[in-house]
């Protein structure tokens, strides 16, 4: 018995699959960063001192080898 429903309904189209996940992603970052932005601002400074041995522990990788200067 059919009651008025369609039986070959189409899926819904990519573009409103794509519309949801950015409505849900839009939405979960607005209330992620409202309510833990002092958190990350209190850290801030914590976070800037850490970053210079961090980046020179990896970026500075290379410096000091003279491997190639072997005869």
């Amino acid at each position: 018995m059919n009651h008025g429903m369609p039986e070959n309904r189409a899926p819904p189209s990519k573009w409103r699959r794509n519309g949801a996940l950015a409505l849900f992603l839009a939405l979960g970052s607005f209330f992620l960063w409202t309510e833990h932005r002092a958190h990350l601002f209190g850290a801030l400074p914590y976070i800037l001192v850490l970053a210079c041995p961090l980046m020179h522990l990896f970026l500075h990788g290379g410096h000091g080898r003279h491997d190639g200067d072997k005869p």
